[in-house]
């Protein structure tokens, strides 16, 4: 009877910790790359110098996969305009963009077919960046498959994607299905496997706070930023101990191979369990499955308030098709610029790129991994600090302070390079700036992004997430384009990129103070209705 009255927190947990997987898997992909950056680079790009002809074909092969890529985040985004404006507007702003994306393309294939310097940086920067190519597709379709496969079938979905990356990308040799050089082969699976974690992104975070009581939820969402992070550290630790196997050879040839087959275990692990969670009741609610939504309320919250969030639940999926602006663009211009942020602050370019900032510290291939494995500790020990304060401080506090620190430590890491300063210094400055993004902005935006759309347009979630993969892809991709460029190396010593990110770390701060609203405490029902006063 206990479990009626009261709820079964045990249960809880034990749903939120398999959604969370999805994090962990999100943490993995992401961060699996970090390791295999030098072989990589060495493996398909520098090879190309001692043969033009091959380096011609796969500069082309670039180029087509390119304009492959931008035609495939038009469509997501063309999807998107449709559903915010309908066919009339929707149709002006998609014709709009594809004026656009044929102008850049045209200028994009207009330059001379050389493998110079510009352009191994960029295809440096495009493969290593790759897979958030797919996030943006997987996130700008996150919304369509929440609503037509439900959360959980979105994250089984997820979890199959990550299974075919994971060898597609370690063997591409042999599952080359596409007829193109393996780098392109490569290329292609790293999407693959980013569709996925776009999914996971998106339905993680939804599920978790779908099924969670309001006065948890922002821990218990929290704990999804916690799984990215110690998806994180757990692939940190995993490269680092395939990489103590070999010499640098082996490693260019063999190991990074073993980096990225390593994620068919906890990709296998997070289909399995998903069989034995429920789906969400809001999302049963919009099926009209009341009675199973009534169960799964039960056990979550007890008899008395699972009929009282049902009721709440029906009051606000009465129209299972309200336009995405129909609380206004305020909320939409507040979850994209969220995201947008998040990413402009240079975190992914510090995770993805960790190994090599540290070699241009001075560190060797080792110690530069080593030094990566703290950065994941500390990214772990602070998204802990932040799951137990989300709850009792508030969103917008913890936002505003971490964007302060995180400003601080990247202009100093900048004047670090720039000086020619980059001893201890320097770590203690990216370690600074690690803890300041841990603590706010990493577990924080994807609570607040949880919880500020409405139920009736949850789906609308999708364009922050899909907003938040396209500032991802700019960022990774543009790092090695400046931090590598001989004229700025030169000038700034590598520490050109830090300030741009130290400078988006104050707007970021600035954002939040002045239009991000609250939501400690709030129920999702209880948004909904902030957003109709506004």
């Amino acid at each position: 009877m206990t479990i009626k009255q009261n709820g079964n927190p045990v249960y809880v947990i034990a749903i939120t910790l398999v959604a969370a997987l999805g994090g962990l898997l999100f943490g993995y992909d992401t961060a699996v790359i970090s390791g295999a950056v030098k072989s990589l680079q060495a493996f398909f790009i520098d090879s190309l110098a001692k043969d033009a002809e091959k380096a011609q074909i796969v500069v082309s092969q670039y180029r087509m996969a390119v304009a492959v890529v931008v035609l495939l985040i038009d469509l997501a985004l063309t999807g998107i305009f449709f559903r915010l404006y309908g066919k009339k507007k929707g149709g002006i702003l998609v014709s709009i963009l594809l004026v656009l994306s044929v102008f850049v393309l045209v200028r994009f294939f207009s330059n001379a077919i050389v493998f110079d310097e510009s352009t191994a940086n960029s295809i440096k920067g495009f493969t290593i960046s790759s897979a958030l190519v797919g996030c943006i597709i997987g996130g700008a379709a996150g919304g369509f498959i929440s609503k037509s496969m439900g959360r959980k079938g979105g994250l089984i979905l997820a979890a199959i994607l990550f299974i075919i990356s994971a060898v597609g990308s370690s063997i591409p040799e042999y599952m080359n299905f596409f007829g193109t050089e393996k780098i392109v082969t490569f290329i292609i699976y790293r999407i693959i496997g980013g569709m996925g974690v776009g999914l996971a992104s998106m339905l993680s975070p939804m599920y978790i706070a779908e099924m969670a009581p309001a006065n948890i939820r922002g821990k218990l969402v929290s704990w999804n930023q916690f799984a990215i992070v110690f998806g994180m550290l757990v692939v940190y630790f995993v490269n680092y101990f395939i990489a103590s196997k070999g010499d640098e050879q082996w490693l260019i040839n063999t190991g990074w191979r073993w980096m990225f087959a390593s994620e068919v275990i906890p990709a296998g692990l997070f289909l399995t369990m998903l069989a034995f969670v429920p789906e969400t009741p809001r999302y049963l609610v919009l099926k009209g499955n009341e009675t199973k939504a009534s169960t799964v309320l039960t056990k979550v919250l007890g008899e008395v308030k699972a009929a009282e969030v049902l009721k709440s639940i029906k009051d606000t999926l009465v129209d299972k098709s309200v336009p995405w602006l129909s609380f206004g663009g305020l909320v939409l211009v507040i979850g994209i610029l969220l995201s947008v942020f998040q990413q402009f602050v240079g975190i992914n370019a510090v995770l993805y790129y960790a190994p090599e900032i540290f070699r241009n510290m001075g560190s060797g291939t080792d110690t530069a991994l080593l030094q990566t494995i703290i950065v994941g500790l500390i990214n772990m020990v602070f998204t802990i600090i932040a799951i137990l304060t989300v709850d009792k401080f508030g969103r917008k506090p913890l936002m505003i302070i971490g964007g302060i620190g995180m400003a601080v430590s990247m202009l100093l890491l900048g004047f670090s390079f720039y000086l020619e300063k980059v001893g201890i210094g320097a770590l203690i400055f990216m370690l600074l700036y690690t803890a300041s993004f841990a603590m706010s902005w990493g577990p924080v935006t994807w609570v607040l992004l949880s919880e500020i759309f409405p139920n009736s347009i949850r789906g609308a979630m999708s364009i922050a997430v899909a907003a938040q993969w396209i500032a991802n892809l700019i960022v990774s991709w543009t790092f090695p384009m400046m931090n590598d460029n001989s004229s700025l190396t030169s000038i700034f010593h590598h520490g050109f990129s830090y300030w741009i990110y130290g400078l988006m770390s104050i707007l970021a701060a600035l954002f939040v103070w002045k239009m991000v609203p609250e939501t400690k405490g709030k129920t999702l029902e209880e948004m909904e209705k902030l957003w109709e006063k506004k």
